[in-house]
């Protein structure tokens, strides 16, 4: 499968990635801020678009992980080496410490795969593509920074704010950028899902959630958020509908 080039969705702000898998590159007068960290086969992709910017890696000050699935975390070991901060959900830091296959001993989802393959066989795509990527050997991550709660991180360049949406993992966290008026919401809140076939505002479907209730519940938590005018997934295109729209979409829809 071809890699898109990085695309620039607002000022300063990058989506890399490929057609399954999202993770943005935000730049800052401060410094640079990955949201999520892609899969290991994205490397080449990210230092091109540094490159391009004539910033070196160096210059990532952090990588704010939305959630520790595997799918997020393939550069983090990398990134961290080159002298970024990761920073996750102290409830998903065990995924990170324990490295990408202890993900059911941590965050177990509430389905098997099988049946959403049997509805939907081309779904079989994203897991041979993540296993091509190198998602199952990215190594272990020690030490990441944590937090419990929702937290600002003022010491950040933009200081973004962490905001827990637990559900698709017990530590998923979204992260504000109010001044930029952008929120990235991992998987918390997707536009695309493979499994389920559906495209729009939606939840990650039960094979990959770990707790369903928990994620409906969460949304409610996105109408108390300020206004912000570009949502960005970490599946999908943006949404730029508002993020009460789309968390009413996704409740609508439900979890599949």
């Amino acid at each position: 499968m071809s890699r898109p080039a990085p695309t620039q969705v607002a000022p300063g702000v990058h989506r890399l990635g490929d057609h399954g898998v999202n993770f943005y590159l935000i730049e800052d007068p401060d410094g640079l801020v990955l949201i999520d960290a892609g899969l290991p086969a994205h490397l080449e992709q990210l230092g091109g678009l540094l490159d391009d910017l004539g910033r070196p890696v160096d210059d990532i000050r952090a990588v704010l992980l939305t959630h520790g699935h595997l799918d997020h975390t393939g550069l983090a070991h990398t990134l961290q080496k080159a002298g970024a901060d990761i920073w996750i959900h102290e409830r998903d830091a065990g995924i990170l410490r324990d490295g990408p296959r202890s993900v059911n001993r941590h965050a177990r989802p509430e389905r098997s795969m099988l049946p959403y393959l049997l509805r939907r066989p081309s779904a079989l795509a994203l897991p041979l593509q993540l296993a091509r990527s190198g998602a199952f050997t990215a190594p272990a991550v020690q030490g990441a920074r944590v937090f419990d709660a929702d937290r600002v991180l003022k010491d950040l360049p933009g200081a973004p704010q962490a905001v827990v949406l637990a559900g698709h993992t017990p530590g998923s966290t979204a992260y504000l950028f109010a001044d930029r008026g952008l929120l990235f919401t991992g998987d918390a809140l997707v536009t695309a899902d493979a499994f389920s076939g559906r495209t729009g505002p939606t939840l990650v479907c039960r094979c990959f959630t770990h707790d369903s209730r928990a994620a409906l519940a969460a949304l409610d938590r996105l109408d108390e958020l300020p206004a912000a005018g570009l949502l960005l997934p970490g599946h999908g295109e943006p949404f730029t509908g508002g993020i009460g729209a789309a968390a009413r979409l996704a409740r609508e829809y439900g979890v599949r």
